[in-house]
């Protein structure tokens, strides 16, 4: 058996979505298992019931496990004894369906570890708040770009005060993959990312705007409190945005940018972060996650690399890391990285310990909301021509 965080034996993980023609769901259920921590056991695959099934053999489901639905999910797990069932419920559907399922999964009493945005709306976000809040389970989102190791060290460093008090931030994703109308040719990603039915309020800023935000505000800790933002939809006859850009005021008087493309010709998936501090500044880019540029003035520009055996990496970085400097670890091991704090918490639960629900390394129900709301009120404002409006949500105060 395998020690897990004191719990002796693996976690019995059930994927929703991921089937034939999904990317996302692929990718949680490697992760998922990449420390051996847990076992990929059920799932209900698609919306569509017949597919749901006959993609279980991608996935080595078996027959019995594989359901046409989350509520045929959670009524044949129920039946099952206490010490076969599933421990957690992974989401990886698209947008308007996140909230009716990871509810379900708490009412039900199961972890859950669900994709971003984290629901439709606001008001769905609260909601599952609430609901978390007055349960026992452990709630994840899979804002992964968190899980990097630089990424880690870098919000370590900021919170030390290494780089002093923050003023500025720099955050962007550009991307070029929608420069023309991919969803017309039923390209199934495209297809749903730019359908207000089905993405929300927002296209591009509701995609990956919310990465840069949410990365901004993991590395540097800083509470919002205006924003003002201007989002386009450059491809004429699409309705939702695919480029935008956002202003910040940080409740400290720091200033913040967050821009996202999906029509930068070339752009591949280039979320970059700049943080301007008193004592120094610091640059990290996605598409080369195991080097990261610190600057101080008067001083050599210092160059970061990956490396767990370096004494100047701090103990969160070293965390993150599973290999030896110069082996790249990426996408897949920061994705993972999110699965094995969550994982010490549902460790923590198994044993009755009390879990912290707010202060966690990884992000909670409660970065979710403040997702939700940065996009609410991103949109708002563009309609507004960029009129500043509050950013500091109520659920980030208790």
């Amino acid at each position: 058996m395998s020690t897990n965080g004191g719990l002796n034996r693996k976690l019995r993980m059930a994927l929703v979505g991921g089937g034939r023609g999904a990317f996302i769901g692929r990718v949680h259920a490697t992760a998922a298992i990449l420390d051996n921590r847990a076992t990929l056991v059920a799932g209900a695959l698609s919306s569509d019931p017949e597919k749901a099934k006959a993609s279980a053999p991608d996935y080595d489901i078996a027959p019995g496990r594989a359901y046409g639905s989350m509520a045929e999910l959670v009524a044949g797990e129920k039946q099952l004894p206490a010490g076969e069932r599933i421990d957690f419920v992974t989401v990886a559907t698209p947008n308007h369906t996140h909230y009716e399922l990871a509810k379900a999964a708490v009412e039900a009493g199961f972890h859950v570890l669900c994709d971003k945005p984290m629901t439709f709306d606001l008001a769905q976000a609260e909601d599952l708040a609430r609901v978390v809040e007055s349960s026992n389970v452990v709630f994840a989102l899979t804002h992964n770009y968190t899980g990097y190791p630089l990424v880690r060290h870098a919000r370590e460093m900021i919170l030390s005060g290494e780089l002093g008090e923050i003023q500025a931030v720099r955050s962007a994703y550009i991307q070029g993959w929608l420069r023309t109308r991919l969803e017309l040719s039923e390209q199934k990603q495209a297809s749903w990312r730019t359908d207000p039915a089905r993405s929300g309020a927002a296209g591009c800023f509701g995609d990956i705007a919310t990465h840069a935000y949410n990365l901004a505000r993991y590395m540097t800790g800083l509470p919002p409190s205006e924003i003002s933002a201007h989002l386009k939809t450059f491809e004429p006859g699409r309705v939702l945005d695919d480029y935008g850009t956002a202003i910040l005021r940080f409740e400290n008087g720091a200033i913040g940018t967050v821009t996202a493309s999906q029509i930068s010709h070339g752009r591949e998936n280039d979320l970059f972060i700049e943080i301007d501090g008193t004592k120094g500044a610091l640059q990290w880019r996605q598409e080369e996650p195991n080097r990261m540029i610190v600057r101080r003035n008067g001083q050599p520009h210092a160059i970061y690399s990956r490396d767990p055996n370096a004494p100047y990496l701090n103990d969160s970085g070293k965390g993150a890391c599973r290999l030896p400097s110069g082996h790249p670890e990426a996408f897949f091991e920061a994705f993972a990285n999110v699965y094995r704090s969550a994982y010490d918490d549902m460790a923590r639960c198994a044993a009755g310990q009390t879990i912290e629900r707010r202060n966690t390394v990884y992000p909670n129900v409660y970065d979710g909301v403040e997702g939700m709301y940065f996009i609410q009120q991103s949109v708002e404002s563009s309609k507004q021509n960029g009129a500043w409006l509050p950013l500091r949500h109520e659920a980030a105060r208790r």
